[in-house]
């Protein structure tokens, strides 16, 4: 108040600075750190959107619109610790399967979901490796790229939602059984990326947004739109005591910036 009271009386009019005053004393007129009491709200994401989520927090308390705390793993694990209670108060799948998960489960606010992105599956080898690229079509082979010992790094394909979707595309392209046997299935697509990027693997399963935030490995294959299931990100407020700050962040989600910060990452919108 005291602040306020010198600033009145210094850029307003004195016939206006007990207008001013009382208008504050009634909560009319919020002081500039007034975002700094909103709560702070917990947000579980799927791995893939780590660099984007990251800025887009970064952005949010900048505009001084609230705190926002966040938590990267594969879907599936982020599910599984809401289920058991951790404090989430926004989840974003790389999924539907596991925000229908907890959704059946009544975990999710009701009426605050939607979907909010868009993805591709990529075939993936190091920066620096001779392979060029791979031609994906039905009866394709991944094995004279794998070479002799050589793995596909994946998010697991049992849980990970890009090994799901990996798993079902090259099922329907009839590669699947050549190379059930070759895979290194990871916890999640950013461990996947990483086997890649270190050489320990010659080609991954990611999606197209974790090639284009790594600059360690590049795209050898994209795989066509048919062969999965549509990779589309699911968001919701998690039922709890923090829906309502929940939505705000979810509203900022959807606003031109934070869009413009998610296709710099590559991923696509709704």
């Amino acid at each position: 108040m005291k602040g306020l009271r010198t600033l009145c009386a210094r850029f307003l009019p004195a016939a206006f600075v007990s207008v001013c005053l009382t208008l504050s004393a009634a909560g009319m007129i919020r002081p500039a750190s007034a975002a700094a009491a909103e709560p702070e709200i917990v947000v579980f994401a799927a791995a893939s959107t780590t660099n984007a989520i990251t800025d887009i927090a970064a952005l949010y308390a900048e505009k001084s619109l609230g705190s926002v705390k966040t938590s990267f793993a594969s879907s599936s694990t982020l599910a599984k610790q809401i289920e058991q209670g951790a404090p989430a108060d926004v989840f974003l799948s790389a999924n539907t399967e596991w925000a229908d998960y907890l959704e059946t489960k009544n975990l999710l606010a009701k009426g605050t979901r939607s979907d909010l992105l868009r993805n591709r599956i990529a075939l993936i080898a190091p920066k620096d490796a001779a392979l060029e690229t791979v031609e994906i079509k039905p009866g394709f082979s991944l094995l004279p790229a794998l070479g002799k010992d050589g793995r596909l790094a994946v998010g697991d394909p049992a849980h990970v939602p890009v090994g799901m979707y990996g798993k079902e595309a090259l099922m329907k392209l009839g590669a699947w059984d050549a190379i059930k046997d070759r895979i290194a299935p990871a916890k999640d697509v950013r461990a996947g990326l990483a086997l890649v990027e270190r050489g320990e693997a010659p080609l991954g399963l990611v999606y197209e947004s974790d090639a284009v935030a790594s600059g360690k490995v590049k795209v050898v294959g994209v795989f066509p739109a048919g062969s999965h299931t549509d990779v589309v990100y699911p968001v919701a407020a998690v039922a709890g005591q923090k829906v309502g700050p929940a939505e705000k962040f979810i509203a900022f989600l959807k606003t031109p910036e934070a869009l413009a910060v998610f296709r710099k990452y590559g991923f696509a919108g709704i």
